[in-house]
């Protein structure tokens, strides 16, 4: 018992974690089979789990840190074992002693730029709404039709704040009658929550439910499917229930109500990438089609790996604030399937995807071959 006790302690941690589910494994590997991880390089969350169930997880490696939440193994699993939350324990352990792996330092600036700023960037937190500042866009008010939530990406990146000054130019065309938030909007703490740091996730999750009840807000539109799960799956842990639309959905609505009318053509053949957090996460795969479907000329052609068996961007999970070697880029193998179907357009819903193919983008020279554009974008140049 001696020898085992170090062991049954760090079961016990793993599990007070979030990570119990792994005592339903009985290692039929097809979690492995599914996992983009085995397309770059050998990993196994098989045994990531066994290893967990015995108490004999490596804290200190880079394996604890590679699912990307894809949701690609939960869905295979025959046991229902719920892989992302034993990866997100694990890293909770980890983050309570503080080990980290060089690839993850990053992601220890994004939860510090967090604390400070209200958002992983690190932007100043008066600058947030600056990306408006020559729109006519108002700051939210309580009788208003629905609140715009920005996102992090969107208010600070500069290739997402054209999807933002995108939806801005939509929302104002279409009559619609929304505000945003500005300085007062915090970070979801989606992935921030992925990384380990459930503390500072609920601190995050506390203070938006205050911001938008206080502010009178009912509905919320957003960009970013990670927002939209966040808002939509886990702030009711907190006994609240806002109701969430994505962009991709809201614009689909206003076109088929006759608020929005596209004039223009777009002669080109487009491929529509699946976010892991809207496809498979959410189950959202016609809107965004049947919105592309609505833009005249356009030819939407399917990537081998889509809707349900989408290829994760490798952005989830935290992994957009870690570093991961161009040899094992998820975005990389996305790109080349666009191209093989003769893509000339990539369009996607996600900030953090537009964010990887656009590295991926100038890594492989595809500049003068592939555009990456977000749905909205589409959208507001064919008004």
């Amino acid at each position: 018992m001696e020898t085992l006790a170090p062991f049954l302690e760090v079961i016990d941690e793993i599990k007070e974690a979030g990570g119990d589910p792994f005592q339903l494994c009985f290692q039929c590997g097809l979690c492995d089979t599914v996992c983009p991880w085995n397309r770059v390089r050998d990993f196994s969350m098989r045994r990531l789990v066994r290893e967990a169930a015995f108490g004999l997880t490596e804290i200190e490696g880079e394996d604890i840190w590679r699912c990307t939440t894809c949701g690609r193994c939960p869905s295979q699993c025959p046991r229902g074992l719920g892989q992302i939350e034993v990866s997100q324990a694990l890293r909770r352990v980890a983050t309570e002693y503080e080990v980290f792996p060089a690839s993850v330092k990053s992601a220890r600036s994004a939860r510090a730029s967090v604390i400070s700023e209200g958002n992983p960037i690190q932007g100043e937190r008066a600058s947030r709404g600056d990306w408006a500042k020559d729109l006519d866009v108002k700051s939210f008010e309580p009788d208003m039709e629905i609140l715009y939530f920005v996102g992090c990406y969107f208010s600070y990146d500069p290739r997402m704040k054209k999807v933002a000054r995108a939806t801005a130019n939509i929302l104002n065309k279409a009559g619609v009658d929304f505000g945003i938030l500005a300085d007062k909007e915090n970070c979801c703490g989606e992935s921030i929550r992925k990384i380990g740091s459930e503390n500072v996730f609920i601190d995050l999750a506390k203070t938006n439910i205050k911001t938008f009840i206080d502010a009178g807000v009912k509905k919320i539109l957003v960009s970013s499917p990670h927002c939209y799960h966040t808002f939509k799956n886990e702030y009711p842990e907190f006994m609240v229930n806002f109701e969430v639309i994505h962009m991709s959905e809201y614009l689909l609505d206003l076109i088929n109500a006759g608020r929005l009318t596209l004039t223009k053509e777009m002669n080109e053949i487009v491929t529509y990438h699946d976010p892991c957090y809207l496809g498979r996460h959410n189950n959202i795969y016609d809107a965004p089609r049947l919105l592309l479907e609505k833009v005249k000329g356009l030819t939407l052609l399917e990537m081998v790996d889509h809707g349900k068996n989408s290829l994760c961007c490798g952005g989830g999970g935290g992994r957009i604030w870690m570093d991961t070697p161009q040899s094992e880029r998820f975005s990389d193998i996305r790109l080349k399937q666009a191209t093989d179907v003769g893509a000339k357009v990539l369009v996607t819903s996600c900030p953090y995807c537009i964010t990887n193919f656009e590295e991926s983008r100038l890594n492989l020279e595809y500049e003068d071959v592939l555009d990456i554009k977000d749905i909205t974008e589409i959208i507001n140049d064919m008004l």
